[in-house]
């Protein structure tokens, strides 16, 4: 397997990891994680992640989830991020190609960073002109 560079995990590929289910997924996740040590993903992620585990009361999840959140790095908003994204929104909405505002400061955060993200929608988050994206399902 080759090298991945230093990236911002997204929701649903974190997501995957947690549920354990796809190999191609956890594998790529254990040589992530063997080269870097640690994820790396947003507040928005946090976010989304725990809200979905609480709204089904999944509490087990999320003792787990905590877990994995003092592990990692998780970035939090900032204004150069909001610019960004703001940047980001305004591209996409004179081509009719938006997004998520979650998505939006999700790649606003890896672009400020200068990591790449790592995602299962790619054809998604391509629409993001300067993003970098990576998946680790297999295709």
């Amino acid at each position: 397997m080759t090298a991945t560079p230093p990236a911002v995990v997204d929701t649903d590929m974190l997501s995957e990891v947690m549920r354990d289910r796809d190999p191609h997924v956890l594998d790529s996740a254990k040589h992530y994680l063997a080269e870097h040590g640690r994820f790396t993903f947003s507040i928005i992620t946090r976010y989304e992640i725990l809200r979905g585990l609480k709204a089904r009361e999944a509490t087990r999840q999320v003792a787990l989830f905590e877990r994995q959140c003092a592990k990692s790095i998780v970035l939090p908003l900032t204004d150069q991020i909001i610019v960004q994204a703001t940047d980001i929104y305004a591209g996409l909405y004179k081509h009719g190609e938006l997004v998520s505002d979650a998505d939006i400061l999700i790649a606003a955060t890896a672009m400020v960073h200068g990591l790449i993200l790592i995602t299962g929608n790619v054809g998604h988050f391509q629409r993001i002109p300067g993003l970098q994206v990576l998946s680790w399902r297999s295709t």
